[in-house]
This record gives structure tokens, C-alpha cells and sequence, in this order.
């Protein structure tokens, strides 16, 4: 069977930054890939080589079976791609913007005009369609963007952190369309550094970090291996905390996060839990929170690169401007 997306050991450098360090991955066909990192990590370079915007130092990528630099053109028909920013034209009209990407992509008037009027309804744009965008919310945007990217029914489509800036009603009506669409069989490489979008929307889920891929699996998985569940607690006494910490620390043999107080850790036993509520009251700390959870992704990402989603990769900033656009 032909992998929707294939990348194998892809490389980019800018100069002497390497952006890419060699990317390897697969995407089923009709799945969700959700592709988690930091800024800088290397998203959206991997995004603008499998789109045909950049072409790799090194390595090799298909998309729907076409080599993306030799076979570009084929590859340019399979596939829609809504980047970080919204790309329409802010003086025309919702239904302008859209019947103008049809034309572009070759539709007779008549079957460009319905294509939009279908895409409108359904991102909630019909009452808006005769305005120009530039009176447009961002969410409206973001939902127009990402119909227009949609008007040549791709079967592949990039989603390269589309929910960025959005508030959370917005982003919430941006994954139920994202959900659709995997529904109806198309295949979606969704970049991202909101964990909780990955969470919901990911089949699979690959971590890029310092621009190579360093963990990959589902949802589950991931949080398996940062020790599948998370014990928090919080004494009544915030001065307690040290206390509390020292225990935690004994009984799980892993040095505890303290954050305002709570103390957290990774378990994989939870039998910790009431041996630390014994050591504890042994030790007159009163606790004012208990509890055992699965383990975020964002705690997964912290596992396995030392350090979170909202710390910037170094090598975003080394990046010239006209480059870094592309990091």
C-alpha cells in the first residue's frame, strides 16, 4: 500500500543553521499526523518540503506516491495547505476569494461559483460571503483560509499551526472541521504546539526537536513513556512543599516538579499514592490536594527533550528573516 506521506532522512540547511537534521516518518492514508515542536524545531520546514515550497538538502519525501522534488507538479494536485497566517485577499469578498482559487486550479465559472457556495456553507460563511474579508473576525480567516486550501478537494491536505492566535470557541470549531474532513478520507499532517490540539486530533503523533524527530506513537504511547501517570500534591501548608517534595522524591526514586506549590511527579505504580499519604501524615504534613492523572503531553514533550513547547528553539532565531520564515 502507498503511504499517503513518506519522509526519509530529510535535511535542510540555510547556511550554515541546519533546520533539518534528518526527518523520517510515515502518514497512513485518511489518518490524522499530528507533528508537535517547538518554534524553531522544525515544523514548518518539513511542512513547505512535503508542500513543494522548499526543496531538501538531503533526504527524499513522497506524497501520495510522488517524489516532491522530481514529481512536484502531480504532487501540487494532491494537496491543499493552509499555512500559519491566512493567505486571501483581504479587499475581495469571501465568495470572491474562492471562485478565484478554483479558476486558478483550472474549474469552469459556473462549477467554481458552486465549489464556494458549498465551501461557505459549510464553514458557517454563507451571511458573510458577500463582505469583504477585511471585515472578517480571525476565526472567519482562519475558516476561510482553510476552505480555500479546500477547493480542489486535496487528498492530502498541511495544516501548519492553523489554530494559532484563534480564541478557544474559534479553535474548537476549526478541529470539528478538521475531524470532518479526516472522516471523508482526506489525509492531514497537522502541525502544532498546542498539545491539547494533538491530543484530540492525532492518530499518531511525531515530536520534533532541534530538527529531528525524536519520539513517535499515538497519544497513549507518548504519555506511556514519560511514565504514564502523574502523581500531584499540594500540602495545605505551602512552606510544606519541601517536605512533601523529599518524600516524593524517596519513594519514586525521580526528582518532583514544584510549581506554586504543587509538587508533581511521574509514577508508574500507583501504589506511591497512599505510601506517600502515610509518610506524610507521619510527618504532620497536612495535604490539601491529592491526585493521580494521566501524563499531559506537555509533560511527555518536557520527558523527552528536557525543556517545554513554549521555549524557543535556538536555531529559529539564528535564522535570517527571510529564512526563518520557513523554520
Amino acid at each position: 500500500m502507498t503511504h499517503a506521506i513518506r519522509a526519509d532522512g530529510l535535511v535542510k540547511r540555510f547556511g550554515d543553521t541546519q533546520a533539518l537534521a534528518g526527518v523520517s516518518f510515515t502518514v497512513e492514508p485518511g489518518t490524522v499526523l499530528g507533528v508537535l515542536g517547538p518554534n524553531g524545531a522544525g515544523k514548518t520546514t518539513t511542512t513547505r518540503i512535503l508542500a513543494t515550497l522548499l526543496e531538501p538538502t538531503a533526504g527524499t519525501a513522497e506524497v501520495g506516491g510522488y517524489d516532491v522534488v522530481r514529481q512536484a507538479h502531480q504532487v501540487r494536485r494532491l494537496i491543499g495547505l493552509t499555512g500559519q497566517y491566512a493567505a486571501v485577499d483581504e479587499m475581495l469578498t469571501g465568495t470572491e476569494n474562492l471562485v478565484l482559487i478554483g479558476r486558478l486550479l483550472g474549474l469552469p465559472r459556473r462549477r467554481a461559483k458552486a465549489r464556494a457556495a458549498e465551501l461557505l456553507e459549510r464553514f458557517e460563511l454563507t451571511d458573510a460571503a458577500e463582505r469583504p474579508v477585511k471585515t472578517y473576525s480571525g476565526g472567519m480567516r482562519r475558516r476561510l483560509d482553510l476552505a480555500a486550501s479546500l477547493v480542489g478537494r486535496p487528498q492530502v491536505l498541511f495544516l501548519d499551526e492553523p489554530t494559532t492566535g484563534l480564541d478557544p470557541r474559534s479553535r474548537g470549531g476549526l478541529w470539528d472541521i478538521v475531524r470532518g474532513l479526516a472522516d471523508d478520507g482526506v489525509t492531514v499532517l497537522l502541525t502544532t504546539q498546542y498539545l491539547e490540539e494533538a491530543d484530540q486530533l492525532a492518530d499518531d503523533i511525531i515530536v520534533i526537536d532541534r530538527g529531528t524527530v525524536i519520539a513517535h506513537g499515538s497519544s497513549d504511547e507518548l504519555k506511556a513513556q514519560a511514565g504514564g501517570q502523574v502523581l500531584e500534591v499540594r500540602p495545605v501548608h505551602e512552606a510544606d512543599h519541601v517536605t512533601v517534595a523529599r518524600v516524593v522524591a524517596e519513594l519514586t526514586g525521580d526528582s518532583p516538579e514544584v510549581r506554586d506549590g504543587l509538587v508533581s511527579v511521574p509514577v508508574t505504580d500507583p501504589a506511591v499514592m497512599p505510601a506517600v499519604v502515610r509518610r506524610l501524615d507521619d510527618a504532620g504534613v497536612a495535604v490539601g490536594e491529592l491526585s493521580l492523572r494521566k501524563s499531559s503531553l506537555d509533560e511527555v514533550f518536557l520527558a523527552l527533550t528536557g525543556h517545554r513547547t513554549d521555549e524557543p528553539e535556538q536555531t529559529a532565531a539564528e535564522l535570517p528573516e527571510s529564512e526563518g520564515a520557513a523554520a
